[in-house]
Parts: C-alpha cells; structure tokens; sequence
C-alpha cells in the first residue's frame, strides 16, 4: 500500500515554499492575525447556522418563518464561510506539510464536504417545498433531518479543526 503522505509530500512542500506559503511563515503577526480572521469567519458561519438548525429542528424560533430566518441568517453564513476558507487556505500554505501529515485533516476536509452536500440537498429538496411549511413550528422531517446534520457537521468541523494542532 502506498502511503498517501509520501505521495502528497512533494506538493505539500511544494506549497509550503511558495511565495504566499513563505509569506505566512515569515511575516511578523500573519499568521495569528489568519487565525483570528479564521476564527471570526467560522464564528459568522456556525452561530447563524446553528440558529438556522434549531428553527428547521423546531427547538427555538417557532414564530419566525424559515423563508425569513434563511434570508437574514445565510448571507452571514457565506460571509462567514469565505473569510474562515481564504484565511484556512492562507494558513494551510505556511503549514502544509504539518497539516497533510496530521489525522484529523481528511476528518475535516470530508465534514466540510459533508457540509456542503447537505446544503445542497437541502436546498434542491425540501426547501423547495418551504411555502407548505414556513410558519409550521415544527418543520418537516427532511428539514429537521438537515438541521441535525448541519448542526453536528459543522460542531465536526471546529472539533476536527481544533485536533488538527495535535494528531
């Protein structure tokens, strides 16, 4: 079996030595200011979706319509999800090699894609039905299957981010 590591190896010291990955490295100050920018863009994108969550689980905003919690709460949820992917991405070419290396990694990676398709679904499935249902206290299943989802998808994400500085 061929290990993935020594296959990624080359291109993930590759990115490292690039002018931004080197940048990351050596300016005074970037990289915990990335990280603070990180941190800012998941906290815009997991506080609305987990406010989103609740009210497509039924457990917190029963009278505020979903079409209405969608149109005010995502629009931070995308701010919050372009800020945390630039400012990772920047992160990740100071420190490439380090994160390919560390288990956690393809965990956060497969959240994140989980995340996404559960979005997409979402929103090419049950939402599509939302006029039925957008006042109900309790969504429908589908919908309260994807709140679920989405709410311990992106709880994985920040668990698996956080476990990438230690695995």
């Amino acid at each position: 079996m061929i290990d993935a590591i020594s296959m990624l190896g080359p291109v993930l010291t590759g990115i490292e030595q690039s002018a931004l990955g080197t940048a990351v490295r050596m300016t005074p100050q970037l990289y915990p200011i990335l990280e603070s920018l990180h941190i800012l863009g998941i906290g815009l994108l997991v506080g609305p979706a987990v406010a989103v969550d609740m009210r497509l689980l039924g457990l917190g905003g029963r009278s505020i319509p979903v079409s209405t919690a969608l149109r005010h709460l995502l629009p931070l949820c995308y701010a919050g999800f372009a800020l945390a992917g630039v400012s990772g991405l920047m992160m990740f070419s100071g420190i490439a090699l380090a994160v390919g290396q560390s288990a956690a990694a393809p965990w956060k990676l497969g959240l994140i894609l989980l995340g996404a398709l559960n979005i997409a679904v979402f929103h090419r499935g049950i939402h599509r039905s939302v006029a039925s249902w957008d006042r109900a206290p309790v969504p429908p299943r589908r919908a309260r299957i994807a709140g679920a989802a989405s709410a311990l998808v992106w709880t994985g994400v920040i668990v698996a981010g956080r476990y990438l500085a230690y695995v």
